[in-house]
């Protein structure tokens, strides 16, 4: 298991700096959340890391090697705005295509890829939806599939793009408790996340952002008032009158 090092990362978009110079290494066998408000540049560090967006400066080593040649080992789950839902394929069209990274050139899965599909599908509790068109599934259903399709690619780190926006709280439940089991089992996981009501419930460590790195590592260190003041202004006051959250002092 390695480390993720991001090193002098920043990203503009139309001339607009949307990420300043962000330094931090991600550790491995964690469940880790990326925090801040909307506009922090959450998603944009995400993709950022991933060098789905281009970078202005810097550079993500995964653990010795620049991380765009060990793609393979990291999984990413965009958010569910970004997926074609229209796109004729079945729940279990998608997880197999998990395998594919895995396979060489013009080869298709064969009878090995697709035992190894149908494993990753029962271990999300969806085995019953492997004929089911993607369209006709709820948004919790959605976002175990696309983990499913994680674990048939065989990632050692799976990165989720607010997984939780728009399902409803039973869903979330189920995912957030197999996204622990998975770290359980030795994956690590990070998660753009917006709520902050089960951030020190949720996470092992943070990431608090706001265009430039706040602060970061374990929740019970990170998630102070002053480092959410830091990281929300204003906006932290009225949180905190509306129930706020469990920070440490």
């Amino acid at each position: 298991m390695e480390n993720i090092f991001v090193e002098d990362l920043s990203v503009a978009y139309r001339g607009k700096l949307a990420l300043k110079k962000i330094n931090l290494t991600l550790s491995p066998g964690k469940l880790t959340g990326i925090i801040g408000p909307n506009g922090a540049g959450k998603s944009t560090l995400m993709k950022g890391i991933l060098e789905l967006v281009k970078l202005q400066s810097g550079e993500i080593i995964y653990g010795k090697r620049p991380l765009i040649k060990e793609r393979k080992k990291i999984a990413y789950v965009e958010q569910r705005q970004d997926i074609d839902l229209s796109f004729p394929i079945d729940v279990f069209g998608v997880v197999l295509f998990g395998t594919y990274p895995h396979l060489k050139i013009f080869q298709r899965p064969g009878k090995k890829e697709k035992q190894f599909a149908a494993e990753c599908l029962e271990k999300v509790g969806l085995s019953e939806f492997a004929d089911r068109q993607i369209s006709e599934l709820s948004g919790g259903q959605l976002q175990r599939v696309f983990i499913a399709r994680a674990l048939a690619q065989k990632a050692e780190w799976i990165l989720l793009d607010e997984p939780f926006a728009g399902i409803d709280a039973t869903s979330e439940k189920i995912i957030i408790q197999l996204l622990k089991n998975l770290r359980n089992e030795g994956k690590s996981i990070v998660i753009v996340h917006h709520d902050l009501h089960k951030v020190d419930e949720y996470f092992d460590e943070i990431i608090l952002l706001n265009k430039e790195l706040i602060a970061a590592g374990p929740v019970e260190q990170t998630y102070t008032i002053k480092n959410m003041e830091k990281t929300y202004g204003n906006e932290i006051t009225q949180m905190l009158n509306n129930g706020g959250a469990g920070f440490a002092l």
